[in-house]
């Protein structure tokens, strides 16, 4: 089963799976399980491929969706779900096929179609780190930096870094191979009924408009809302509103 990191105790409201985005960990969202576990239990996984989850060599949306099936059947058999990126993808296609295991879906800036944009450059940059020459993530970070990767992404990516054992704890092979399975997203005719809230970054262009439809014909009761200020990763661009609107809308 995935790793897994929970925060908080059960109690009468449904507890709240996290399902984090490419390249990233359950760790990543620390700071927002915690203040939301206040009035519920959070579990934040590590996907396959990623954190301390197992590595497997098909990393499908479809294989996704049954690795949180069975971390939801464990604890007791419906969550509220919120995913980010390609979690939000995971956590879309778990609603469509295991519909009696989500209570309420959130899916943070990511929609159930394919994108053009690649993100292999970036496993292409963090292979290009010397990690024998790597005594703190500092010193990844300058690498990074030198092959073009921004300071927000250095510091998430290494987020992901194993400084002890000079390794990354993300399957980068599988995820290279699997890039268009991640980059797109499964022709689906089945549609999930519950209440999902699609989340979107102002700045952020993953969203589209010419999206709605498409997402209107597999949620039908899909409500949308936007954070002004923020862009891809708002749940880390602007913390406090991301959590102040899951949480209004887990507790509607």
């Amino acid at each position: 089963m995935l790793n897994t990191i929970s925060h908080g105790s059960p109690t009468d409201r449904p507890p709240l799976l996290i399902a984090h985005g490419l390249y990233g960990s359950g760790r990543n969202w620390g700071v927002i399980a915690k203040r939301l576990s206040d009035e519920r239990l959070v579990i934040a996984v590590d996907m396959r491929n990623h954190g301390d989850s197992p590595w497997q060599d098909s990393h499908s949306y479809t294989d996704l969706a049954e690795d949180l099936a069975e971390v939801i059947a464990a604890h007791g058999g419906q969550m509220d779900v919120v995913g980010h990126s390609m979690g939000g993808k995971a956590s879309m296609m778990l609603a469509l096929n295991h519909p009696q295991l989500v209570h309420r879906l959130v899916v943070a800036d990511i929609a159930p179609v394919s994108y053009s944009h690649t993100q292999a450059h970036f496993i292409t940059a963090m292979r290009s780190v010397d990690l024998d020459a790597v005594t703190r993530r500092s010193d990844a970070q300058e690498q990074l930096a030198e092959a073009g990767v921004d300071a927000q992404l250095q510091s998430f990516f290494t987020q992901s870094l194993d400084v002890e054992n000079r390794r990354w704890r993300l399957n980068l092979d599988a995820l290279e191979r699997e890039m268009p399975h991640i980059l797109g997203f499964p022709e689906v005719s089945i549609s999930w009924a519950g209440a999902a809230l699609f989340l979107t970054g102002g700045t952020s262009d993953y969203v589209q408009p010419a999206h709605r439809d498409r997402i209107k014909q597999l949620f039908p009761k899909a409500r949308f809302a936007k954070i002004p200020d923020a862009g891809h990763w708002l749940h880390a661009e602007t913390p406090r509103a991301f959590e102040a609107t899951v949480r209004a809308f887990l507790n509607a």
